[in-house]
Formats: C-alpha cells, structure tokens, sequence
C-alpha cells in the first residue's frame, strides 16, 4: 500500500465535526455531553424557600381581627381622624363611609360577639348577600342595598369590604390586608316580590346588627332572616283583589268620575287582577300579565259607551290604568340613576318600559275595537275634570290607602302614608288649579314634598322611605295622560297621541325626580358625625 492510500480515510467519519481531534481526552462515556442550560461544575443550586401551607378560602384568615391587624391599607398621608356619630341612622353611616376610599375609613370599635374569634368570612359574605337579595327584590335602591350589605360586613369585624349591586347581580368582596387573599362571593336575584313587610323586618335586623350593644352570633341571625322568609304576606289574597278594585274606583273619582263610574272601574280592575293572576299561575311572563290586566277596564269603559249610558267613560278607563301604571319601578330607576348606579337604572327604566308597553298594546286592543264598533270616545274630556276639592282629596287619601295595601306594608305605617297622599294631591291641586302652575311643575313640588316626609318619618323610625313614599305618590301618577294618549293613537290622531304620552312621561320623571330630590334635601339637615355634609362622587362637566 503507498503513502497516499494509508493518509485516505477510511469512512466519512473520519472527517465529522464532532469527532475530537487527536490530543483531547475523551471522557468514559458519550451520555456526560453537557448542554448549554446545564450548570456548570462547582456552582452550588440554592434551594427552593418552604413554602407555607395554603389555607382554605372557608378558614379563618390572619389578621381577621380589625383591631389587631397591621395598617396594610396606610395611607402616605396617614389615616384622618373620622367620627360618625352613633345615634343616626346606619343607612346614612354606611352611606358616607361606602362614599370614602378604602384607606380612609374609619376602623369598627370592638364590638364582641358570641364567636370568640369570629365567624367564617364565607359565612359572613353569604349572611350579607341574603339580605342584600330581600332588600334589592323588595324594589331598594341599589346604593341603600349596598350601604345594607356593607353594614352586616362591618358588625361582624369586615371592614375592607366593597359591594357591588346591579338589577339581578349582587357581589362582595373582602380582603384582609394586601398580602392575603381576597375571598369573593355572588349570588343573583331571579324572584322579585312587592312585599314591604318583610323589607321592614329585613331593615330591623341590620339596624338590630349594627348596634354595638346588641351582640347578635351569626347563628341568630340566619334564624332571623330564616324567619322573615317564612312569614306569610300580612293580607290574603282577597284582600288584594279588592285593594286593586277599591284603588282604580278612587282613581276615577279623582278624575271627575261619579259612582257609577266608581263601581265601574271597581268591577274593572277587579277582572284585571283576577286575569293577571290567572297568567302568573300559568308561568306568563310580566309583560302579558300587564296586557291582560289593562283589558278590563278599558272594556268597561268602551261598554259603557256603547249602552250610552250618561257617565264619563274616561274616568273608567283612566282609574283602571292607574292600578297598573309601575310607579314604584320608576321612582326606584331614576333614583338609582341621579346616585351614580347607571346600570341598574338602565335596566330598572326598561323594566317600566316593557310594563308600559304592555299596558299600551291591552288598551289599545281594546280602544280599536271600541272605535270600530261606533263607540264615541272624546280625547277632549281631559280639558273638563271638574274640581272637587273634598271629593279629590278623600280619593287621594283611598287610593294612597289601596295602594300600601297592595304593597304589602305593615298596618303601623298604613295611616302615616295616607295622610301622606292627601297632603300631596293638596299640594298640587293647590298648585295646579288655584295657582294656575303647570302640571309637571305642581306634580314635581307635591312629589318632592312626598320624599321630604317619608325621608323624615323613615329616619324617625329608623326604617325604610319606600312604605312612606311610593304609596303616597299613587294620586300624582299620570293616569289620565297616557289613557288619552292611547285614545288619539287608537283614533289615527298619532301626533296628539304622541304628545300627550310625552306628558304623562314627563309627569312620570317629575314624581321620580321631586322624591328623590325631597329625600336629598331632607338629608341637608341631617348632621353625619364630624363631616359636615355627605361627600358625593365628583363628575366631570362638561369635558
């Protein structure tokens, strides 16, 4: 073999890039090749930090004390110097502080409970949340359900705790301090229920809760609010029914009916509500309930009309739309609304709109074919109601009674907001006919003096506004105005339908808007601890 062939390699191997070159040691095995992610030799790892046990999210947490938990929230300010003064009313404590930021609200005073070392914080949320549900199906506002729930939370030592409700949706969140973990519960409100009995019970138990010299265990108050939910509604069945005739009968004579036109629009509303429960046992959503229940008294009148018997069948008509108009959902949307709860109001205010939509397409059913049939109804009547001082006012005061029957509320509260309800169509009547103001304007003073008292008796009470308020304002409600609305509509008159439902809108917003704006006024003089007035949310102007 020459030199030549011994220096040809034997195989391609000979010449791979990997192939060490002469010289180099190789170590005992090819598995020890190392990678560039590999640390190098010498270079110690450090250990991994033991971590601490997880907890459970049903335990109690650290720092679950108020008192003795460190200022994880401390302010680089510090923390103001805040006083509330005890003797007014938790709704406008919790109020003000819900309206602070987290860091600047003052810490509870020990406040010992049966627990020595306090209720699970799950157990607390849901024990708030459950009250939150009565309280936001009950028809509260939702910035008076958020100063509820956070008035549970605070009793029980829950101090760093944010609500949040909207129209079906009711949320809580707590957390201890910035290195624990936060623990949130929700829970969604699907039945909605007019009973005002049960809503002053609930308001009773918060306000019992944030006492500092009752001690009420957790226990005891699931056994209250068990107790409040098993409590039968205060009136039967026919009583209700009878409420709602007796209702639209005051109604009509309100509108310059006699009584013959009061037992027609009795008769009325008392199929209605026959109709309307008749759909609720069949599972009919609201809508048709409305529909159905608007029929009645619109063929009552009609009939009358068609028999030319010698009343006015507009009053009829008109105290049967009376019984069914949502005044209650308005006053509560608009509310919601000017406190800054957006959401809520816009689902409050399609609630009513779907009512109203419904109470539209029963009447005008109705009206079409009345019209068709030759029945002779005149729009004009609404420039003709008679004025009968005594008569109005004794109708206004039946129908404010009626209607705190219908919702249900407590016979102790019935005679405030009757007389409530007479003061108010006073008020516009006053206004109205003797001092020759407009109707929106009369209706927004006797609304806002209607807030202003039942804000005052409810802060004498230490309860709820709404039994003071909502039944009182039944006589303000604009009746007449959608009905004859309707009747131009039904009678191919479109733009003078249009106008006057834009009335009884407008009537609409001036009842919401005057008891709302009555209930802030009466908060004016209402003197909150060491603020000197309620702080608001600041709003942009205009950019």
């Amino acid at each position: 073999m020459t030199d030549v062939e011994d220096r040809k390699p034997q195989s391609d191997e000979a010449r791979m890039a990997f192939t060490p070159p002469a010289g180099v040691e190789v170590g005992d095995s090819e598995s020890e090749t190392t990678s560039e992610f590999a640390l190098p030799q010498g270079l110690g790892v450090p250990q991994a930090p033991v971590q601490e046990p997880e907890g459970s999210a049903f335990s109690t947490p650290r720092g679950y004390s108020v008192e003795d938990a460190p200022p994880a929230f401390t302010p680089a300010g510090g923390i103001p110097r805040i006083s509330l003064t005890k003797d007014l009313p938790w709704q406008d404590r919790m109020r003000t502080m819900l309206r602070m930021p987290v860091a600047e609200r003052p810490a509870p005073e020990r406040m010992p409970k049966a627990e020595e070392e306090g209720p699970a914080v799950p157990r607390v949320l849901d024990l708030t949340l459950r009250i939150g549900e009565l309280l936001l199906a009950g028809g509260e506002g939702a910035e008076d359900v958020e100063a509820a729930m956070f008035a549970v939370c605070r009793s029980y030592g829950l101090d760093r705790c944010e609500p949040n409700v909207t129209f079906t949706l009711l949320s809580i969140s707590y957390q201890p301090s910035l290195v624990d973990d936060p623990v949130s519960a929700a829970r969604t409100v699907r039945r909605r229920g007019t009973d005002y009995t049960r809503l002053a019970a609930v308001y009773q138990l918060v306000d019992d809760l944030s006492d500092p010299e009752s001690h009420i265990s957790l226990e005891e108050a699931y056994g209250r609010l068990a107790e409040i939910r098993r409590n039968r509604h205060p009136y039967p069945t026919w009583v209700l029914t009878g409420a709602s005739g007796l209702l639209a009968g005051a109604a009509s004579v309100l509108v310059g009916g006699d009584v013959i036109v009061f037992v027609a629009a009795m008769v009325g509303a008392m199929l209605g509500d026959r109709l309307a429960w008749l759909c609720a046992g069949r599972g009919l959503p609201e809508f048709y309930q409305f529909t159905v229940a608007a029929m009645p008294p619109a063929a009552m009148g009609v009939a009358l009309t068609l028999a030319h018997v010698d009343v006015k069948a507009s009053a009829v008509i008109t105290g049967g739309l009376f019984a069914l108009l949502p005044g209650r959902a308005l006053v509560a949307g608009v509310q919601d609304g000017l406190t800054g709860f957006y959401i809520t109001a816009s689902a409050r205010l399609l609630e009513v709109m779907y009512f109203f939509v419904g109470i539209v397409v029963g009447v005008l059913v109705i009206l079409y074919f009345g019209v068709n049939l030759g029945a002779k109804l005149d729009p004009d009547a609404a420039l003709n109601i008679s004025e009968r001082p005594y008569w109005q006012i004794g109708a206004s005061m039946l129908l404010s009674l009626t209607f705190a029957v219908l919702l249900q509320q407590e016979r102790s509260t019935v005679l405030a907001v009757t007389l409530n309800g007479g003061v108010a169509w006073s008020v516009y009547g006053a206004l109205h006919y003797v001092g020759e103001l407009s109707p929106v304007a009369s209706t927004a003073v006797a609304a806002g003096l209607v807030g202003l008292f039942g804000q005052l008796m409810a802060r004498y009470r230490f309860a709820s506004a709404l039994p003071y308020t909502t039944a009182a304002i039944g006589p303000l409600l604009p009746g007449s105005a959608t009905y004859f609305g309707l009747l131009s509509i039904a009678q191919n008159k479109v733009d003078a339908g249009l106008v006057s439902l834009a009335t009884a809108a407008s009537l609409a917003m001036a009842i919401a808007i005057g008891v709302n704006l009555g209930s802030e006024i009466s908060r004016l003089f209402l003197r909150i601890g060491s603020l000197e007035k309620r702080r608001a949310a600041k709003r942009t102007r205009g950019f």
